[in-house]
């Protein structure tokens, strides 16, 4: 169980930041931008759970994936350098990743057929998930440059998942908006 008793410690007012092992870091690392950029998708679900309460398998489905945010912030906190740590690192497992395709399936299974791209938009909640999906894609464009990166290390599951992240909110936002009745389309070259 984690406990926080005291918030700031002044250890960062150097600007460097400390992971869960190895040494300092700082604050504009890829490492630290990446698991920032996963702690704000997250905060932006939880902006559109203000929307989706009244769909209790909606707002499940995102709970459990705001739990999975924190364990991926957890995982990318962690760098792999091959040392022992004194703990079982948090990582992101296939499982997680397994559930997040079949929690896809579900709502895509009630959606009309896609019939052009879809404007970001419709509903509250449709129009926050959508805002959760871009930032989703900013950390996983984030997290796959820091995969790349020499002597970095991000785990498949965590990719896969942060990739399968942006999709399911794709479709999230679609069944928000009555299941896919009240989305948006886009009209290629309507303006001009």
């Amino acid at each position: 169980m984690v406990r926080l008793n005291k918030i700031y410690t002044r250890t960062g007012d150097d600007g460097t930041t400390g992971l869960t092992a190895g040494p300092r870091r700082l604050k504009h690392d890829l490492r630290v931008e990446s698991y920032g950029t996963v702690d704000e998708t997250n905060s932006a679900i939880g902006m559109a759970r203000l929307s989706t309460g009244a769909d209790p398998v909606l707002d499940g489905m995102l709970m459990r994936i705001q739990n999975d945010l924190f364990d991926l912030g957890a995982d990318l906190s962690t760098p792999d350098t091959g040392e022992t740590l004194g703990f079982p690192p948090l990582r992101i497992v296939p499982a997680q990743v397994l559930r997040i395709e079949t929690e896809i399936d579900q709502l895509n299974a009630a959606l009309d057929p896609l019939r052009s791209f879809v404007l970001p938009g419709g509903t509250p909640a449709a129009a926050h998930l959508h805002l959760a999906r871009t930032i989703a894609r900013r950390a996983e464009r984030l997290m796959v440059a820091l995969a790349h990166t020499e002597g970095e290390h991000v785990g498949v599951p965590a990719l896969e998942y942060i990739n399968r992240l942006s999709d399911f909110l794709f479709v999230a936002a679609r069944f928000a908006n009555e299941k896919g009745r009240g989305d948006i389309l886009w009209v290629p070259g309507q303006n001009r």
